[in-house]
C-alpha cells in the first residue's frame, strides 16, 4: 500500500505501534498535527481532491471509547484501532460521518482498547459479541499494523464471548493459523462483480472474496456473508441473481453448510452526491429520485414499496438458489 505522506499526533510516537509505523514509513514526509479529528489542510480541500486525500495516512491516539448497543450480529459496536479506509466505495457510510475526510486513520493505543474490551467481556453474565470493524476495514488495516492478528490472538486467550468484523478484502492469510478458539466471527461483504468494479473502487474482486471466506471457514472461523449494500440500479434483479448463482458455485460445501446472511439496502446522502460528482465525474449515478426518499440529515433511502419488492425478490432467490440459509435481517 502506497501513501504520499503521514500526518501524525506527536504523542503517538511514544507507543510501540507508533514507533513501528515511523520506521516502516520513514521515507515519507511526516507532518505533525494536534488532533487527528481536525486537520485544517484536509478540511479545506475541495471535494475533487477526495481520491488524493485517501493517499495520506493519519496516525493518532483514539480518545473516544464509548460502546454503542447493537442488536444485529453483535451486542456492541466498539470504536477500535482504525477509522476510514483507503478504498473509495461510492456509497461509503463513513463519508456520512467524516465527509471527505474519510481517509485511513490508525490509532496506536491498541493495548488500551483491547484491555478495556477484555474487561467488558468478562463482566457480563452472558457471552457478548463485539463488533470491532464498524468504522474501518480491519483486514485492510492489518496489512499495515498487524492489529487484527494481535487482537485475535489476545482475545482468544483472555476474552469472553466473541469478536466480529466485516471486510471487502481478501488478505486473510495472516489470520488462518491463529488459535482463535472459535471466538471470532468473520463476515465477508459481497456484491455483483459489476457493482464491485464500478462502485466499490479499490476493493477485492468477488472471486477473491469468495476464496477468502472459504479459507477462513476451513480455518475454523464461524463465517457469514453480507449482501451489502443492495443497490437498485438498472438490471439489479439479474445482477443479484447472478451473484447468488456465483456464490452457489464458488462457496465450499463447508461454508454453505454453516453460513448466515445479512442483507442491507443502500443508504445514500447529499454528501455522497456532492463528493462523487466532483471527485468521480464519470462514476454511476446512485441517487434515484423515483426510488428514493429522505431519511433525515440529508440522507436518502429506498421508498417502502421499493424496499418491499427488493426484500421479497431476494428472499425468493436466496431460497431458490442457496436453499435454507439463515437470513439474520434485511435492513
Amino acid at each position: 500500500m502506497k501513501f504520499d505522506a503521514v500526518y501524525y499526533e506527536t504523542e503517538s510516537l511514544s507507543y510501540p505501534l507508533g514507533k513501528a509505523l515511523k520506521e516502516r514509513f520513514g521515507d515519507l514526509d511526516w507532518i505533525p498535527i494536534e488532533n487527528h479529528n481536525s486537520i485544517r489542510e484536509m478540511q479545506e480541500k475541495p471535494n475533487a481532491e477526495f481520491g488524493h486525500m485517501k493517499r495520506n495516512l493519519i496516525i493518532g491516539i483514539r480518545k473516544t471509547h464509548k460502546y454503542v448497543e447493537n442488536h444485529k450480529v453483535s451486542d456492541y459496536l466498539v470504536p477500535y484501532t482504525s477509522s476510514g479506509c483507503t478504498a473509495m466505495c461510492l456509497y461509503c457510510y463513513l463519508v456520512c460521518n467524516y465527509n471527505k475526510c474519510a481517509y485511513l486513520r490508525l490509532f496506536v493505543n491498541r493495548e488500551q482498547m483491547l484491555d478495556r474490551l477484555i474487561r467488558k467481556s468478562g463482566k457480563s453474565d452472558r457471552p457478548l459479541t463485539f463488533e470491532i470493524g464498524s468504522n474501518s476495514d480491519l483486514v485492510l488495516e492489518n496489512t499495515i499494523t498487524d492489529n487484527l492478528t494481535y487482537t485475535i490472538s489476545r482475545f482468544a486467550e483472555e476474552g469472553t464471548g466473541s469478536l466480529t468484523f466485516p471486510t471487502k478484502f481478501d488478505m486473510v492469510d495472516p489470520l488462518l493459523n491463529l488459535d482463535h478458539r472459535g471466538k471470532v466471527i468473520f463476515r465477508m461483504s459481497v456484491n455483483p462483480q459489476s457493482v464491485i468494479r464500478r462502485i466499490e473502487l479499490g476493493t477485492s474482486g468477488l472471486k477473491q472474496r469468495i476464496a477468502a471466506v472459504n479459507k477462513m471457514c476451513a480455518a475454523g472461523y464461524p463465517c457469514g456473508l453480507l449482501i451489502a449494500p443492495v443497490i437498485l440500479t438498472d438490471g439489479w434483479k439479474e445482477a443479484y441473481t447472478g451473484l447468488l448463482e456465483e456464490l452457489r458455485e464458488g462457496l465450499s460445501d463447508q461454508m454453505r453448510a454453516q453460513m448466515f446472511l445479512e442483507i442491507i439496502l443502500m443508504t445514500y446522502s447529499y454528501i455522497h452526491r456532492a463528493i462523487n460528482e466532483e471527485a468521480f465525474p464519470n462514476a454511476p449515478q446512485l441517487y434515484d429520485k423515483d426510488l428514493m426518499t429522505g431519511r433525515g440529515r440529508g440522507r436518502y433511502c429506498y421508498r417502502p414499496e421499493a424496499r418491499a419488492e427488493a426484500e421479497a425478490f431476494l428472499r425468493g432467490e436466496i431460497q431458490r438458489i442457496l436453499g435454507d440459509v439463515p437470513i439474520l435481517y434485511i435492513s
